[in-house]
């Protein structure tokens, strides 16, 4: 019998990370053990507060959004055993720091930070519209070394205005170490690496993860599949938090019409999280 990878469910044990057999990382004599804080099931009615922020503003970060596309926390919900990520047209626009906000999306965060040497994965199904769907970490500000790893980052749905090397972000596994720019910092710098996936993003549920095995060396896997190997131009190494940020871009604008983005069903327009998992090695 074929392996159903889109059939991977939240029934799945637990002890241990998705790998596929023969493709857990470890060393033979160490095991993986679950953060707690920093992972999830989703099995309440509302996002726990002790290990999720949704208000994009606060805790040191200060980013709501990329115009058009304003994050707003009320875009967040529980159900069904997932966090889902609700994308739609704002009811009038907002202007924010001379820019303006007709869309809406969201960004949730960890409050704790993941560390060298931990393995971070999702279970996602990407929403059906312009817009994306994420699952990375980021570190606090630091103007000698602001440090961003996207484990995944695509959009559900490409149109004649995206930017032509972008024409396949609707069906992609894509990751991305970057030295963020800074004023101590002036030219952002980054290894980036990407395989195509079987189906659209939107279609079903993907497991994205990646081993931040050491400071040069993070080793990102599909389906539980060893995929490639990111290595950063310095060393990441300072704390990171998760991030999952449902937002506009620019190589991949709204259609004039808003596209599904107005028009799509709910589960076109959201992103969901059947579960979110960090481990460490003991």
């Amino acid at each position: 019998m074929a392996l159903c990878l889109g059939c991977i469910t939240t029934s799945t044990a637990q002890s241990t990370p998705y790998f596929l057999k023969g493709q857990d990382p470890k060393p033979l004599e160490k095991k993986w053990v679950q953060v707690k804080n920093m992972s999830d099931e989703f099995k309440g009615n509302k996002l726990d507060s002790k290990k999720w922020q949704d208000n994009p503003i606060g805790n040191g970060w200060m980013w709501d959004g990329r115009a058009p596309g304003l994050f707003r926390a009320e875009n967040v919900v529980i159900k069904d055993g997932k966090m889902n990520v609700t994308v739609s047209k704002l009811d009038k626009p907002i202007t924010k720091k001379g820019k303006t906000f007709t869309h809406q999306g969201a960004i949730v965060r960890s409050l704790h930070a993941g560390k060298v040497g931990w393995y971070f994965e999702t279970r996602m199904k990407a929403n059906a519209t312009v817009m994306s769907s994420t699952f990375w970490l980021m570190t606090k500000y630091d103007c000698e070394k602001k440090e961003e790893l996207d484990i995944q980052e695509c959009v559900g749905r490409l149109t004649e205005k995206t930017h032509t090397w972008a024409k396949k972000w609707d069906q992609i596994f894509h990751s991305n170490a970057i030295h963020r720019k800074t004023n101590c910092h002036p030219e952002s710098e980054r290894d980036q690496k990407m395989v195509y996936t079987p189906t659209k993003n939107h279609e079903r549920f993907y497991v994205y993860g990646a081993w931040w095995k050491s400071p040069t060396e993070i080793l990102c896997f599909l389906d539980g599949e060893y995929k490639y190997t990111l290595n950063p131009t310095v060393e990441w190494d300072m704390p990171a938090f998760l991030q999952m940020a449902i937002e506009t871009y620019d190589w991949n604008p709204l259609p004039d019409d808003g596209g599904l983005v107005e028009s799509g069903t709910w589960e076109q327009r959201t992103t969901q999280y059947d579960w979110i998992r960090t481990w460490k090695l003991k």
